[in-house]
């Protein structure tokens, strides 16, 4: 735990690392499409409950992990953007159910540490391409939802992307009160 608060107050964080394939910019919405890598990272899978209400319960148990609540008793630190998949309904409204990922850092990607927590699970995730739209504050369910339909409606007719799923980035600790940084991802179909 003192890894992460240590990386989060004084910035030695890792950014996910990915490339920039293009840019965009229609209707004010500036977005970018990005090939992100694969690699080992650790989920928390919460349903039957609201967003909002999971994100509280699934956080904690990331944070724990990377933090040294694990096997090895290491705090690995953060690395940015956390990650969580979201899985709207027709309406655009999201249904009870998410999954925040947390890519482990670099240096232990090879032999990441087990977490003591039965909940939080360590998978391998292939590398993605997705639409990124860049928003600030303290990101909620109903912002996630709206930028996500702007992202939406920006890409109509110029590019194709997964309907049934998508991914809300954070880059701060909860302690930034300014500046914030979030991001809606669009999974490129």
């Amino acid at each position: 735990m003192l890894g992460m608060i240590k990386n989060s107050l004084f910035g030695s964080v890792e950014t996910w690392p990915w490339q920039v394939l293009s840019k965009g910019d229609k209707e004010e919405v500036s977005y970018e499409e990005r090939a992100c890598e694969g690699g080992k990272f650790a989920t928390v899978e919460v349903t039957d409950k609201p967003v909002d209400e999971a994100l509280r319960e699934a956080m904690p148990k990331v944070a724990k992990y990377a933090g040294g609540t694990n096997d090895k008793g290491i705090g690995m630190g953060m690395t940015v953007p956390i990650s969580f998949a979201v899985f709207p309904n027709e309406d655009g409204s999201l249904q009870k159910k998410l999954k925040v990922w947390f890519r482990i850092p670099n240096q232990f990607q090879s032999d990441p540490p087990a977490p003591s927590d039965k909940s939080v699970k360590i998978e391998e995730r292939e590398g993605i391409t997705v639409y990124s739209m860049q928003f600030g504050g303290y990101a909620k369910e109903a912002d996630y939802v709206a930028q996500a339909t702007r992202l939406r409606a920006a890409l109509e007719g110029t590019a194709t992307y997964q309907g049934d799923i998508y991914f809300c980035t954070g880059y701060d600790p909860p302690m930034k009160p300014y500046g914030r940084r979030n991001e809606i991802w669009l999974l490129k179909a």
